[in-house]
């Protein structure tokens, strides 16, 4: 890596074992993932064979994406079905952004945020609920009233959070990330974005089973995007095989980010089209969960890629037969 963070040209990795490219699937990589066949919360999964997306739901008044749209309890519960109307398997809930740039929320405003909308969603749909959080008090709360997954973009740093999915059985997502919590972290730097952030999450992963969290429930994410710049996203993008060869299902949350609006000089509403070639070569080298904003798009995506990958028959067959 360059003073500047462009990182230098790096060789393709030696294909060992574990990452050979096998004969039925030419230029894709297929993971071996740990315990493939997972149900979580009321749906069950084959992530062997399976990718799932995940719909972002915010509510927030100051979101990433949608600004707020989804800010009123009625609007976020509807955003949240129609999700699951396209196609969504999976809704992520969140109550507080990434970003340092916002305003600090109580754990107390988070719940009462979070909580209407994950018990509004159970009882009327069996999606896959998880929150994003890194509080154990609002995951505890979630978990009883629903959710079933804690999307912890904090990397389980807090040893409570990691107590409450060791004694609920919930899926958790372990996230990379370097700064602190609401903290920014200006110029980040990696010697090798890629290596590092494997190293961080199998370290993770070895803390978490050190506190009795089972293989099985545990989901990977190297946080494109989080105290990463635009090259470092890129590089975890091309070498995202990297990352799901560690043998966990691998969930990318690329949707209309900095990185991709950068690449193609686009403003957030026009990311769409660079979010789905992300997802798509993301799922081509093993990621098994897509979080996104645009459903319906993106499941086209999916099911497309999958149906390529030998994973997915196609819906009818008439043309030429």
């Amino acid at each position: 890596m360059t003073d500047t963070g462009v990182p230098e040209p790096v060789p393709s990795p030696a294909r060992g074992p574990e990452s050979a490219l096998t004969p039925e699937h030419p230029g894709y990589f297929i993971p071996r993932i740990a315990a493939p066949v997972r149900t979580i919360g009321r749906r069950t999964f084959d992530f062997s064979s399976q990718v799932a997306v995940m719909a972002i739901v915010n509510r927030t008044p100051d979101s990433f994406y949608d600004a707020g749209a989804t800010f009123a309890l009625d609007r976020a519960v509807e955003s949240a079905l129609a999700a699951v109307a396209d196609g969504a398997d999976w809704v992520d809930i969140g109550g507080v952004p990434f970003s340092p740039d916002t305003p600090e929320v109580s754990t107390q405003e988070e719940i009462d945020r979070v909580l209407p909308v994950v018990q509004a969603v159970a009882a009327r749909s069996d999606v896959v609920i998880s929150v994003d959080t890194y509080r154990p008090e609002v995951a505890l709360a979630c978990l009883a009233a629903g959710a079933a997954v804690i999307n912890d973009t904090f990397g389980l740093r807090d040893p409570a959070m990691a107590e409450v999915v060791a004694q609920t059985g919930a899926t958790v997502v372990i996230a990379h990330s370097l700064a602190e919590r609401h903290r920014h972290h200006p110029r980040p730097q990696y010697g090798d974005v890629v290596a590092e952030v494997a190293a961080f999450l199998r370290e993770r992963v070895a803390i978490a089973e050190r506190a009795g969290i089972r293989a099985e429930q545990i989901v990977i994410d190297p946080g494109h995007d989080l105290n990463k710049n635009t090259y470092h996203s890129l590089e975890l993008t091309r070498r995202i095989h990297e990352i799901t060869g560690i043998g966990l299902p691998t969930l990318v949350a690329l949707s209309n980010k900095d990185f991709i609006g950068e690449t193609l000089d686009r403003e957030r509403p026009e990311r769409l089209v660079g979010s789905l070639a992300t997802a798509v070569l993301c799922v081509a080298q093993g990621a098994r969960i897509v979080r996104v904003h645009n459903v319906a798009p993106t499941v086209d995506a999916v099911r497309m890629t999958e149906a390529v990958l030998g994973f997915r028959q196609p819906a009818r067959t008439r043309h030429n037969l």
